[in-house]
């Protein structure tokens, strides 16, 4: 039996097939309405006729399509009788199953998606694009549904699997969840929100833009049909489906449902009991007469009969083992088997296989006393009451009443195991004496019912006592005996046999079923639970017969007859006779029926006169074929091609209906085939080759259809043709075998062609798992027997060649859907974008075959290579011209090879294989030549950048010229390369941004940056010439970098030289551009110049990138120390001021008259401010030069530090040059706040506590504090103020 995996539904109505070869003799019923048409059409055709004769003759034409229309119309007609004929066996295995059950374990199978639906889903989605709904999504959701929408809603593959109702709303759904599930896992992980809540707003969100506006309240009515259709399904949904499958209509079923008496149990037990006996008897025949089917073996011919005999038997069981009647206890009874013939029973003496006490019935009886009349004899306010009994058992007795108002409407129910009970019903009158001792019997009535007896309420005459007034006593009541299951009919008949009722007299008799196969005659008499003789009913023929005139009794008679045993009943009535007939022909199981004899004239005027008319009216011809169609014998009939027809259109009713099946059954389907099977013997190998045949050409039409259901038909009939026995058949018919291997050599090819083509039949690995099937199954059809494994190495030459083939395929299917066409004169560039937009569908392909099939083919993973190469190879056919077409010192084709080695790196199978290495063997040249020439064109640039340097930041000029165009190094006369286009990494920022570099220098920063930022983009798959090309890059670069600091070394010295001494010194720009210049090299030195980790091993490499290191600390310290000895001589020039007031020369008393002799006209500033105060300017303004241009923080503290240990240095020193001498006031005043303002300028620009606070600091610091008290004790107030403590009042 097969497996059902799907849930039931009654779909649409399937077109009526051919049958191969019609029944014996079925008549078609229906033909009034037909013929009724076809004459009417005579009638109008007659005239033309007439008048074509009487003309010219009639065209060949027409006569030769009026032929071909007839013979249409005959074959229809022929189909329909063939599936009327097959109907009437389905109607009866629907009616009463004995061998299948339906299957309860189905698995929910999803709505089918139509070409209307994925038009419908496609709109919806593009419209959820375009932001035309309102489903509220983030940016990577979107992208997500973008990806799906263009990679699989448009795909071809999908619109060619859905016109084949293999796609369900659940596969789109499962493609969506796989899709979001490899997007989801390369999301970073983001705190309190974990990806699988991700993927479940994604995946509700998909459910709203697939509903789309669709009404919601229908959605409930779906969800229930959906839960009906996995029910169980009831005998009238069984009926109405296969009206569907087989074309019968609602009249003709009725018909026969009628004629068949499938509302009957036991005309459908006795109808299965027919069968099993006719095929019983045909088995017989056969192996009497020796005509068996062609073998495969001569030994098989006793081997077939009693696997015939064991098949039959095992229904016989299967009938035996059902109880009796539905909702009736199981009356099972355990019989002796002949040891002769297994299929009957023992047909001797009765008493050894079926005894009096075996019969038993059981009765319920309900008495209703309703009223009693005639009761004169009793005052009107006495009390009476009723009581009733069974077989003298327990007494029931009804409610009290006044004599003038007996009724009771009283129930009293019994249980009896006689068929002719007892019943005995009494009224009595209460007696008020003292001294009664009991109530009065007022009378009394004794019945005996019978289940044939009446149900209603009737008037019984009592029975009164002697010298009772009461004569006309009378008492209503009812008496309703239920007739148990197991009691066929009764009634009372005449009976006289040899070996039972040997005297001919009146008897009860009741029919009653011990079990499914054992029927008994049995004659009661009152009052006696087991009968007073039996007769069982095995073997016996039942027939009417003529009248017995030497019996004395009864009107009308028939008779059981047995070899040696002859039994004839009588009774008084036709129909009394004719249902004694009907259910003792259904007991005894007999292939002959009983036809009653005509009728009398006044018989017939009898039965005319109650016999109602039928709803719907037959004629003779359609009462015939109604006849024909339920008396035909099942075992005239060839039932293996009729189950073949029946499956057939079974098959394509459920590939019609609106559920993704892939060919498997609904399980109301199933049950009905394998009913059929068990019980007209169709044999299990021919069921699974015509299945297996009809879901081949589904396939061959490109339906989709599950590989399970093949590999199940297949593993069954390999096994029953190489002698497995798979349903304890071991008999294999020559007919068999040839079908097997014609089905064999039929689905090698059928497989071959869906391994070939395996994306187009399991596109995106849809369904699930369909892929890894159908190789499995290749394999098992590959086998030569049962038990012989396949070599592995055949299975894998067969998968090497169809993955041969499906390259070729899928290459020329994605050629045609990227229109590609190879037009020499097509411009280079333009052919160059069309191979670019070809190799990312080459990749996408690829990465579906590694998503959706590479688990199929994991056993063979270097074929999935293999096969990948060789689609790749017939790529590279269309690439390599290409290539050579482009001009040679065009490097648009880079992209080209990022993309594909993008890809092509990450697959460890492709990495490095045939396509991978020409294509480094292509492009080694181009990425060698493009170096050079970029290396030609960087070094050039420098040179000729450094002669025409002004040595002005970037910045200042972007900020001062923001509309001007920036400097550019000069053309060369040479044809440059172009820079690549590629993506720069998110780090590095466009060129000259945010910098106070030159230009030239940041133009070569980031020309060599940019080179070797494309060379790591190309991701060099061999290591070797990988390395090679990082060496050779970053030795460049620390030859640019070296020749860059020397030319800035240099133009920097020749500034310094040409810089004066005084306070009016300001420090130009362009210094400051070269140090910043310097800085950048240090910075990009560590980026530009060193290999990754783990590959300088070279001491070599190691000592030159030390060398440029050195050079860059060198001449960085040399330009500092440069600078700050600079701004150390504009200290020198105003110590050398102030030397001229020093204690003892002649100046120094020039001077001070002087101020003193000015001060009496005018008011003078303070003395000492002038010079100190154009010094301090001079360190601040120096100072926000240096802060504003510079931009290394840490370098300009190195430029501070040193500026201030070298001012502290040189007052320290200029103060101990004049130790013995005392500092002049206007020295002290100058000096003092020179020192307090330079240590807080220094100390506000960052310089730190220790630097600040050296050992030169606190010597000047002493020395002017000692001065400073010298001159408070002579002078008094001649500092005017100016303190070491207080000298920042003046801020």
């Amino acid at each position: 039996m097969l497996d059902p995996s799907s849930s039931e539904d009654t779909g649409g109505e399937s077109e009526p097939e051919v049958a191969p070869e019609p029944p014996g003799k079925a008549a078609d019923f229906s033909a009034a309405k037909r013929g009724a048409e076809s004459r009417a059409d005579g009638q109008q055709r007659q005239p033309a006729a007439a008048g074509a004769s009487s003309g010219q003759s009639a065209p060949p034409g027409g006569e030769e399509e009026e032929r071909r229309e007839r013979e249409r119309m005959q074959r229809e007609e022929e189909d329909h009788k063939v599936k009327l004929q097959i109907y009437v066996f389905v109607l009866r295995c629907i009616a009463y199953p004995f061998n299948a059950k339906q299957p309860t374990d189905m698995a929910r199978r999803q709505q089918k998606v139509n070409k209307q639906q994925l038009q419908a889903m496609k709109e919806r989605f593009l419209a959820f694009l375009n932001g035309e709904t309102q489903i509220v999504a983030d940016e990577a959701c979107c992208n997500a549904v973008r990806s799906y929408y263009e990679g699989f809603l448009k795909s071809e593959r999908v619109s060619k699997m859905v016109q084949g109702g293999g796609y369900s709303a659940g596969d789109f759904r499962e493609v969506f969840k796989k899709n979001i599930e490899r997007r989801v896992r390369g999301l970073p992980e983001i705190d309190g929100l974990s990806k699988e809540t991700v993927l479940t707003s994604w995946i509700a969100k998909y459910d709203a833009i697939y509903r789309g506006d669709e009404d919601m309240r229908r959605q409930p009515q779906r969800a229930h049909m959906s839960a009906v259709s996995g029910l169980i399904l009831s005998k009238e949904q069984l009926y109405e489906m296969f009206q569907q499958i087989l074309g019968v209509r609602k009249f003709e079923h009725q018909l026969l449902y009628n004629a068949c008496q499938l509302d009957n149990v036991d005309e459908q037990a006795a109808q299965i009991r027919r069968e099993l006996d006719g095929r019983l008897q045909l088995v017989e025949k056969i192996a009497r007469e020796r005509r068996y089917p062609k073998f495969v073996s001569a030994d098989m011919d006793v081997l077939y009969v009693e696997e015939l005999r064991s098949s039959i038997n095992l229904l016989m069981g299967n009938l035996e083992s059902l109880p009796v009647a539905k909702g009736g206890p199981d009356f099972k009874q355990k019989l002796k088997r002949s040891s002769m013939n297994n299929s009957f029973y023992e047909l001797g003496d009765e008493a050894d296989v079926l005894s009096k006490s075996d019969v038993l019935l059981s009765f319920t009886l309900e008495v209703v006393i309703v009223e009693v009349e005639g009761l004169k004899s009793v005052a009107p306010n006495r009390i009476v009451y009723c009581t009733m009994e069974v077989d003298g058992g327990e007494k029931l007795q009804t409610d009290q009443a006044e004599a003038s108002r007996p009724q009771w409407a009283t129930q009293g129910d019994f249980c009896t195991n006689h068929p002719l009970p007892s019943v005995k019903v009494k009224l009595f009158m209460e007696s008020t004496g003292v001294l009664a001792l009991e109530d009065k019997e007022l009378g009394r009535v004794v019945l005996t019912p019978t289940t044939n007896g009446p149900k209603q309420a009737e008037f019984h005459r009592m029975v009164v006592p002697k010298n009772s007034q009461d004569t006309e006593l009378k008492i209503k009541l009812a008496v309703r005996m239920d007739k148990p299951p197991n009691m066929k009919h009764s009634g009372y008949l005449y009976a006289l046999g040899h070996r039972v009722w040997k005297r001919w007299k009146r008897r009860y008799f009741v029919l009653v079923q011990v079990s499914q196969y054992t029927f008994a005659m049995c004659s009661y008499r009152d009052k006696k639970a087991e009968p007073q003789e039996l007769m069982q009913l095995e073997g016996y023929t039942v027939d009417y017969c003529d009248p017995q005139p030497s019996l004395q009794g009864g009107h009308v008679f028939f008779n059981a007859v047995r070899e040696g045993e002859s039994v004839v009943y009588a009774c008084d009535d036709e129909q009394d006779r004719l249902l004694w007939v009907q259910a003792l022909y259904r007991a005894t199981g007999q292939s002959y029926k009983p036809t009653p004899p005509p009728l009398s004239k006044t018989a017939k005027g009898r039965a005319g006169s109650k016999k109602a008319a039928s709803p719907i009216s037959l004629g003779p011809s359609q009462r015939q074929g109604v006849e024909e169609l339920v008396a035909a014998s099942p075992c005239r009939f060839d039932h293996a091609r009729l189950f073949t027809v029946l499956q057939k259109q079974t098959l394509q009713h459920r590939m019609n209906d609106s559920f993704s099946c892939l060919g498997w059954f609904s399980p109301g389907q199933v049950f009905v085939l394998d009913e059929y099977c068990a019980r007209y013997g169709v044999r299990g190998c021919h069921r699974h080759l015509s299945y297996l045949s009809e879901l081949m050409a589904l396939s061959e039409n490109n339906t989709l259809v599950d590989p399970t259901l093949l590999h199940y038909s297949y593993a069954f009939c390999a096994s029953h043709v190489h002698g497995n026995r798979p349903d304890g058949m071991g008999a294999v018919t020559m007919e068999e075998k040839e079908t097997f291997e014609g089905v064999r050599s039929r689905l090698l090819l059928l497989l071959e062609k869906q391994i070939t083509h395996f994306r187009y039949c399991f596109p995106f690995g849809r369904p699930d798992g369909a892929l890894k099937a159908t190789l499995s199954l290749q394999e098992r059809v590959l086998m030569k027997d049962i038990t012989t494994a396949v070599p592995p190495e055949e299975m894998k030459k067969l998968v090497h060649k169809c993955l041969e083939k499906a390259a070729g395929i899928n290459y020329g299917q994605l050629i045609e859907y990227a229109h590609m066409t190879v037009d020499v004169e097509v411009d280079p560039e333009k052919r160059l974008e069309d191979v670019m937009r070809l190799g990312e569908l080459v990749i996408e392909v690829l990465q579906q075959n590694d998503e959706h099939h590479s688990e199929a083919f994991s056993w063979w993973p270097e074929l999935m290579a293999e096969h990948a190469e060789s689609f790749l190879s017939l790529y590279r056919a269309d690439v390599d011209p290409v290539l050579r077409a482009q001009a040679l010192d065009s490097w648009n084709s880079f992209p080209l090879f990022q993309l594909l080695n993008g890809f092509l790196r990450t697959e460890p199978h492709l990495c490095n294989g045939p396509f991978h290495k020409h294509l480094q063997e292509l492009f080694v040249p181009l990425v060698v030549r493009y170096i050079d020439l970029m290396e030609s064109s960087i070094a050039q640039s420098v040179h000729r950048g450094f002669e025409h340097e002004t040595w002005q930041s970037v910045k200042s000029l972007t900020n001062n010229l923001a509309g001007v165009p920036l400097l550019k190094v000069p053309s060369l006369p040479l044809s440059l390369p172009s820079m690549p286009s590629f993506s720069p990494p998110a780090w590095m920022g466009a060129p000259r941004d945010h910098t106070n570099g030159s230009a030239t220098s940041d133009d070569l920063f980031w020309k060599l940056n940019a080179l070797q930022m494309f060379v790591v983009d190309l991701h060099w798959p061999e290591e070797q010439f990988a390395q090679h090309l990082e060496q050779r890059l970053k030795l460049m670069a620390s030859d640019m970098m070296e020749a860059c600091v020397r030319r800035t070394k240099s133009a920097f010295d020749a500034k310094m030289q040409k810089a004066n001494k005084s306070t009016d010194f300001r420090v130009a720009l362009c210094v400051c551009t070269m140090l910043n210049v310097l800085m950048d090299a240090k910075r990009h030195c560590s980026t530009l110049c060193v290999l990754d980790t783990g590959q300088e091993t070279d001491k070599q490499w190691q000592q030159y990138h030390s060398k440029i290191d050195v050079l860059i600390d060198e001449a960085f310290k040399d330009m500092i120390s440069s600078l700050v000895s600079k701004l150390s001589a504009v200290l020198d020039g105003v110590l050398s001021k102030l030397s001229r007031y020093d204690q003892g020369t002649f100046f120094s008393s020039v001077l001070s008259f002087t101020v003193k002799a000015a001060g009496k006209y005018v008011e003078v500033p303070k003395a000492g401010m002038d010079m100190a105060d154009t010094y301090i300017t001079f360190i601040r303004l120096n100072q926000d030069i240096l802060r504003d241009s510079i931009n290394d923080e840490l370098y300009l503290e190195k430029i501070f530090d040193q500026w201030y240990s070298s001012s502290m240095k040189m007052l320290c020193g200029w103060l101990t040059d004049r130790l013995d001498l005392q500092l002049h006031l206007y020295q002290l005043k100058t000096l003092i706040k020179m020192v307090k303002k330079t240590f807080r300028d220094f100390r506000l620009q960052g310089v730190l506590d220790t630097t600040l606070s050296n050992k030169n600091y606190e010597s000047v610091c002493n020395r002017l504090a000692l001065e400073e008290a010298t001159v408070a004790v002579k002078a008094g107030d001649a500092l005017q103020g100016i303190s070491m403590r207080d000298s920042d009042e003046d801020d």
